[in-house]
């Protein structure tokens, strides 16, 4: 089972913060419809999902990767309590 942590994006410098939302944004899959969306603009609307708890960043320490969870997934990863906060 993953080890997940969720990481207080406060604790991240800005160019840490980021890097990780640019390097997200740019994954492949992250299809933002029809228009094209400029990469800041990608990073912005996650800025604002992140700022308002509706995604949340989280680390695997198990794969040593990190990803970024709807709160309702990772509400749920917690009521199994797979998720550890680290705030």
């Amino acid at each position: 089972m993953a080890k997940l942590v969720q990481v207080p994006i406060e604790r991240l410098s800005a160019e840490v913060y980021t890097a990780l939302l640019e390097e997200y944004a740019s994954r492949d899959g992250t299809d933002y419809g029809e228009r094209e969306v400029s990469l800041a603009d990608k990073v912005g609307q996650l800025k604002r999902q992140l700022s308002r708890g509706d995604i949340s960043l989280v680390y695997d320490a198990d794969s040593n990767q990190w990803d970024l969870l709807p709160a309702r997934c990772l509400n749920s990863l917690q009521g199994g309590q797979h998720v550890k906060s680290n705030g």
